[in-house]
């Protein structure tokens, strides 16, 4: 083999990352016990391996000592499909550099779409698995209104918010990273693999453990950690308050990273956690605008909005779309004595072509995108 084809394609991942990855694996269920406290899973994740090893062990010390100096990397790439990339390549993402960061990732879609993807501004969008039709319209929209404006989205493989938003991003060609708790080749259920492999089309996945790893309670936390470090900004939606879903929004906090949030109705226990993070100063966020403002980037162009969004509305289509912004979510209670319910329907009707509406949950009416009427030029005098 001559010296330029030795030379040509630098190392992705060397050895020592990959038995990082290993030994993470091997440690599993002393590393579930460790996430019972996630300030204490993040100390652990920055240990080294030798002292992981020594803290971690306990009676399998000499067993996974001797087991770790005999690792193979060639006889791990065998089972793996997945391209590997560590913190010793130029191509891995910047932003990993806390050090209770991932020093390596599988990537399945490509190491350079990766390399491209971490480039352009990421945003981290979290939230509650069991979103309500507010949540999942909000999600939605908003990771379309940043992907059309050359934004890359990233978020955990989970139902409710996370899928919300990498079906939006999608939708619209955007680039997402999806952050995987275990191998990447690991079952998960059948619309989580349909939503995958739309977002490997123009996105890539990750995880830093190797092949054959199942998803364990402390994975959902290190997973949390890979997103946040990745973001330049973490978006929660809509999270319930307790630890487990807020946990993104903790690791964003721990490594000082940005966050914000989006309000819901002070009634929804679905929004009780994203509330609990405004009041503690997180930065509040309605629609992709806010978010471009807050981190000083200009905003799509408006040849690149949806349908009826960047024009006026019929008076009578612009009371309805007001009324379902103010919460009359039924033709019921959007219909008075001066507009039969016949009226409201046709206009919904209408809305619903326009794509400023959707009907949810027991054929209640929520928005499909953040609205508001083009305000009027203003004539000076």
């Amino acid at each position: 083999m001559s010296t330029s084809s030795q030379t040509s394609e630098p190392v992705r991942a060397c050895s020592d990352c990959q038995r990082r990855g290993w030994l993470l694996a091997s440690l599993g269920a002393t590393l579930d016990h460790c996430s019972r406290r996630p300030e204490r899973l993040l100390e652990v994740l920055a240990l080294s391996d030798q002292e992981l090893l020594r803290a971690l062990a306990g009676s399998r010390a000499s067993q996974l000592g001797a087991a770790y100096e005999r690792f193979d990397a060639a006889e791990l790439a065998e089972k793996q499909r997945a391209e590997p990339i560590c913190c010793h390549h130029p191509g891995y993402p910047r932003s990993l550099s806390e050090p209770a960061a991932p020093r390596m990732l599988n990537v399945a879609g490509g190491r350079e779409r990766l390399g491209e993807l971490s480039a352009a501004p990421v945003i981290a969008i979290a939230g509650t698995a069991r979103a309500t039709d507010y949540g999942i319209q909000i999600a939605g929209s908003l990771s379309r209104g940043l992907a059309v404006s050359g934004l890359t989205i990233a978020c955990s493989m989970a139902d409710g918010i996370a899928d919300a938003a990498i079906e939006g991003a999608t939708r619209v060609g955007g680039g997402t990273v999806v952050v995987w708790p275990g191998g990447l080749d690991v079952a998960c259920s059948p619309r989580s693999r349909s939503r995958l492999a739309v977002a490997l089309e123009r996105g890539c996945a990750v995880s830093e453990l190797p092949a054959g790893s199942s998803a364990r309670r402390w994975t959902h936390i290190a997973a949390a950690r890979t997103l946040a470090s990745l973001a330049m900004l973490v978006v929660v939606v809509e999270a319930e308050a307790s630890a487990h879903e807020l946990v993104v929004a903790y690791v964003a906090r721990e490594f000082a990273k940005p966050l914000a949030a989006v309000p819901g109705r002070v009634t929804s226990r679905a929004s009780c956690g994203a509330h609990e993070l405004l009041m503690a100063g997180a930065s509040l966020i309605r629609g992709p605008g806010d978010v471009l403002e807050l981190l000083c980037l200009p905003k799509a162009p408006s040849s690149a909005r949806r349908g009826g969004m960047g024009r006026a509305l019929e008076p009578h289509l612009r009371a309805t779309l007001e009324g379902v912004s103010d919460g009359l979510d039924t033709p019921q209670q959007l219909a008075h004595d001066e507009r039969c319910a016949a009226e409201v329907l046709l206009a919904l009707s209408e809305l619903e072509l326009l794509g400023l509406v959707a009907r949810g949950d027991g054929g209640r009416y929520v928005l499909r995108e953040p609205w508001c009427e083009p305000a009027e030029p203003v004539v000076h005098k």
